[in-house]
């Protein structure tokens, strides 16, 4: 599958539900950023909704790294999101 802007992921996922196998891989050299993966997180509702609605409130971490909402992600990536009440 070529191409995985919203159209294309939209097909790979119209594929699977069809019953195809897919596998998708995105191969640009800045993928959409954490920020776009909190917002869909969000947008699926129920409890993601909940703990991902307070947009300011969360801090990221990408490899165990601190990082602003802007930061790129590439494949492999280990993604955590921090609520404000995490201390250590």
């Amino acid at each position: 599958m070529l191409g995985l802007g919203e159209s294309g992921l939209a097909m790979a996922r119209w594929c699977a539900r069809a019953g195809a196998r897919v596998t998708v891989w995105d191969s640009r050299d800045a993928p959409p950023q954490l920020a776009a993966l909190r917002e869909h997180l969000r947008a699926r509702g129920g409890n993601y909704g909940t703990a991902f609605s307070e947009r300011t409130l969360l801090r990221f971490a990408v490899n165990q790294d601190m990082v602003q909402p802007a930061a790129a992600l590439k494949a492999g990536d280990e993604v955590a999101f921090f609520p404000p009440v995490t201390g250590g």
